[in-house]
């Protein structure tokens, strides 16, 4: 356990609080001092509410020592991804729009964290109205990966995945309808976890795609992912799309061996066209999970080409149909990159999203009858690791755009079929770039991602690894 406050993971800190080890105000003070010092490097806060933190850190500490303690994170500081609507807070979700947009009421998932007794620093960048998979905002700036500042966090939870690499935040909220928990997860060597398709509530959260958004948490272990869902999960009336299936204890999950467990690597598509360090660390992660006792073996996926299709079609279409008004009256007010994306979408024929919408049924039965003989499957997050930030900017770059679609092409395909997928640490390449590999499970069956993933911690330290503020380039 690390002697800074500000470096310990959620579980460790939380339970430093609850048993007096430490006090709120210090771990608070802690991550506030760090933040001064990131900051001006990565950009990865749009605000910072150091007073009103510090004084909720002494409210909690006060409450503490009358025996009254709130829940789990009672007294944890955290921030989130500036799209989860919090009553009373200006909510920007990273655009000129809503720049001065202050919530009404406050999300559900947040408020179940608050509920718990975590306290808040601030709010997290994030890529304009979360589309955009590489962490360039056209208003505010990109947001810069903190082991390699010339780089990107990937997005659209740009300033989530920033923040918890840097320890700046124990964990924080993102949001993943193509990729954008576990695409940061990976730019940035922290744990990241796309739940299932209603497994968290969305109520509050700021819209994208309806039938592809999923909340989930960013965080520096799976355990802290664990603690978070169990949390946040179980139904909600302000959300018909959230999961009435009984909550399990996540908790619990992690401490279970990977031994008999049955993994399966995808005979094409996902071990297709990786640097060659991305495929080395895939080899690397597969020999510890066979060393730990996993069972190994192939599968043979259904075409991932023709879901990755799908998903762009449809959240094109249903992210320019929520921003239809806004495209008609203030079409200015879009960075120059969302917009055209925007207008794309209303260019689509509604019978091509009828065909894609239709599709997702056989096509998750396909995967399903596909993968029945495994546990999970492992792939890459992404084909490479973090580009920079100029090769990317669609603006300046002509490889720019192919280069954006070959980064999202392993995880379009999950959120189209509804799955879980665990992002974890797995390793860095030869110039110090994190990799992450992700875990691909069942429909609700995050338990079993959470235990596979949890042991292959334990048998690593790649989540461990801090970034340096003076060595980064």
């Amino acid at each position: 356990m690390s002697t800074e406050p500000a470096l310990m993971s959620l579980v460790e800190v939380a339970s430093a609080i609850a048993k007096k080890r430490l006090s709120s105000h210090e771990v608070t003070r802690s991550c506030l001092n760090r933040i001064a010092q990131w900051q001006p490097r990565l950009n990865a806060f749009v605000s910072i509410e150091a007073d009103a933190a510090l004084q909720a850190a002494d409210e909690a500490d006060a409450a503490l020592a009358r025996g009254n303690r709130r829940g789990t994170l009672h007294g944890v500081p955290l921030a989130h991804k500036d799209m989860y609507y919090e009553a009373g807070k200006v909510v920007t979700c990273g655009s000129k729009i809503r720049r001065d947009f202050v919530a009404k009421t406050t999300s559900t998932a947040l408020q179940r964290l608050k509920d718990s007794g975590s306290i808040r620093l601030g709010a997290l960048q994030m890529a304009e109205f979360a589309y955009g998979p590489t962490g360039h905002n056209f208003h505010h700036g990109a947001v810069h990966n903190p082991f390699a500042f010339g780089h990107i966090t990937g997005g659209s939870s740009s300033g989530s995945g920033a923040a918890v690499a840097a320890r700046l935040s124990f964990a924080a909220l993102g949001s993943d309808t193509g990729g954008s928990i576990r695409m940061p997860a990976h730019f940035c060597g922290v744990t990241g976890l796309k739940t299932t398709y209603g497994r968290i509530s969305r109520a509050g959260a700021m819209p994208l795609s309806q039938s592809l958004d999923t909340v989930g948490p960013l965080a520096r272990t799976v355990e802290d992912c664990a603690l978070l869902l169990g949390l946040m999960a179980g139904a909600d009336l302000d959300d018909p799309s959230a999961s009435t299936a009984p909550v399990p204890d996540y908790m619990a999950a992690t401490t279970g061996s990977v031994k008999g467990a049955r993994i399966g690597v995808p005979s094409a598509f996902y071990v297709d066209d990786l640097d060659s360090d991305v495929a080395r660390l895939l080899d690397d992660t597969i020999a510890v999970l066979k060393r730990e006792g996993a069972d190994v073996v192939q599968v043979e996926l259904p075409d991932q080409r023709q879901l990755t299709a799908a998903c762009q079609l449809v959240l094109a279409v249903e992210a320019s149909a929520f921003h239809k008004r806004w495209l008609i009256e203030r079409p200015q007010d879009y960075g120059p990159q969302v917009l055209m994306r925007l207008q794309n979408g209303l260019a689509i024929p509604g019978v091509l999203y009828l065909e894609a919408m239709r599709w997702r049924g056989p096509a998750l039965a396909a995967h399903i009858a596909a993968t029945a003989n495994v546990d999970a499957v492992i792939a890459p997050v992404a084909p490479v690791a973090a580009p920079t930030i100029a090769e990317s900017d669609v603006g300046n770059s002509p490889d720019a755009e192919s280069l954006i679609q070959r980064l999202t092409r392993f995880t379009r395909p999950i959120n189209y079929l509804g799955l879980p997928s665990l992002a974890i640490p797995a390793g860095f390449t030869a110039r110090g770039l994190p990799v992450a590999m992700q875990l691909i499970g069942r429909s609700f069956d995050e338990a079993t991602l959470l235990r596979i993933g949890a042991a292959f911690q334990r048998a690593t330290d790649f989540h461990e690894r801090v970034p340096k503020l003076g060595s980064v380039r």
